[in-house]
């Protein structure tokens, strides 16, 4: 049938508006199939995913800085000789467990033996002078004596017991004990042997001398330290040093012990900042009852810093690629869209989003990995 020209011009003109409105109504359908960050999922598939809206939660910044494991000073000794002298025999090897009063080194010394013989010397002429005032006295009742020689011999008397008193202290300070003075008075018998005593409980951590060496008082001979408590020391930037108190609670990592978490107290904060470093040294008090710790291992100190209100994603649901975080986002029923997302410090399973979601919206939370690799293939495929 031949249409008469009137009819043939409306009829073309219908015929392309047709066809354009087929075409505009199948744009939405071409979009989602041409953007490959967009999966359309089967009925199966679907009923492995789980899909659930993001919130916010509360969450602190939690500050890394580096720090090492030191002895606590308040539980370490410096043991050196009480006096001058010589080595004779070291009884201890560096490492080795001791305790409070056990020998540690024994020295031969002649300022020992000449303080022993001054206080003999003291203590007989103390013993003289008492015998003297006694006689005095007699003398004195029997009108022998004046009264000023009975004085004269107590004033004697007098001199010679400051004389002894002082000739024991000194013997206390190089290092003779009550029952060893006692001893000498008694026996009358002088020695020239010293002993290095330990103050505390603990391990030698240091030796600082060998066999036949001389030795002074102000040398430190041995360390002693006990290490069932030991310091966690770091230095906080300047800037985050507000977010420390001394007492707070805190965390520490040690990487030697396969990056297990300790938790603890800080018992100091410094008062003042280094000039040269800007940093704040705080002090961790760390139990160590099972000696596993070691002074001089590397740590690092978590700070959690202020609280901040965050969107929230469960670490299951991040896609990992090119060192990029991703979360699938349902877009409708049946389709999900792959989106980049700037994730913060993970924590207890969680990590805030810093970019990249709002709260709300839908994320697929378990069975993000099947959907990723259904998108992947549908890549290749294409």
């Amino acid at each position: 049938m031949i249409l008469p020209k009137q009819f043939i011009l409306p009829a073309l003109l219908c015929a392309l508006l047709l066809g354009a409105c087929q075409k505009k109504q199948e744009a939405p359908a071409m979009v989602v199939a041409e953007d490959p960050s967009i999966v359309t999922v089967s009925p199966d598939l679907l009923k492995r995913l789980t899909i659930a809206a993001v919130g916010e939660g509360e969450m602190a910044e939690t500050i890394r800085v580096p720090a090492r494991i030191d002895v606590d000073e308040q539980r370490v000794a410096r043991i050196g000789a009480a006096v001058t002298g010589r080595l004779t025999k070291i009884h201890v090897e560096l490492g080795q467990r001791v305790h409070r009063g056990e020998v540690l080194a024994t020295l031969h010394s002649a300022e020992l033996s000449s303080s022993q013989l001054a206080y003999l010397k003291a203590v007989s002429q103390e013993g003289l002078q008492l015998r003297a005032v006694s006689r005095a006295k007699l003398l004195f009742e029997s009108d022998v004596i004046s009264a000023a020689e009975l004085q004269k011999r107590e004033s004697e008397l007098l001199q010679a017991q400051a004389e002894r008193q002082t000739s024991y202290d000194q013997l206390t300070v190089l290092g003779m004990t009550d029952g060893d003075i006692n001893k000498l008075a008694e026996t009358r018998t002088v020695h020239s042997q010293s002993s290095v005593i330990a103050t505390l409980d603990g391990a030698v951590i240091e030796r600082k001398v060998t066999q036949g060496q001389v030795v002074q008082p102000a040398d430190a001979l041995f360390t002693i330290a006990d290490l069932s408590h030991v310091w966690l020391v770091a230095e906080i930037p300047e800037q985050q040093a507000g977010l420390v108190r001394t007492g707070g609670v805190t965390e520490a990592e040690i990487p030697a012990m396969e990056g297990q978490i300790l938790k603890g107290k800080l018992i100091f904060v410094s008062d003042t900042v280094k000039p040269d470093t800007r940093t704040v040294t705080v002090r961790m008090d760390v139990e160590n009852a099972d000696r596993l710790i070691k002074p001089g291992m590397l740590a690092s100190m978590l700070i959690s810093g202020t609280v901040h209100k965050r969107v929230m994603v469960p670490v299951v649901a991040v896609v990992r690629e090119e060192n990029r975080d991703y979360v699938f986002v349902q877009k409708d029923t049946t389709h999900f869209q792959l989106r980049l997302v700037k994730l913060g410090v993970e924590s207890a399973g969680v990590a805030p989003v810093l970019k990249g979601l709002a709260e709300g919206e839908k994320i697929v939370t378990e069975g993000a990995f099947h959907l990723n690799n259904e998108r992947r293939r549908k890549e290749l495929e294409g």
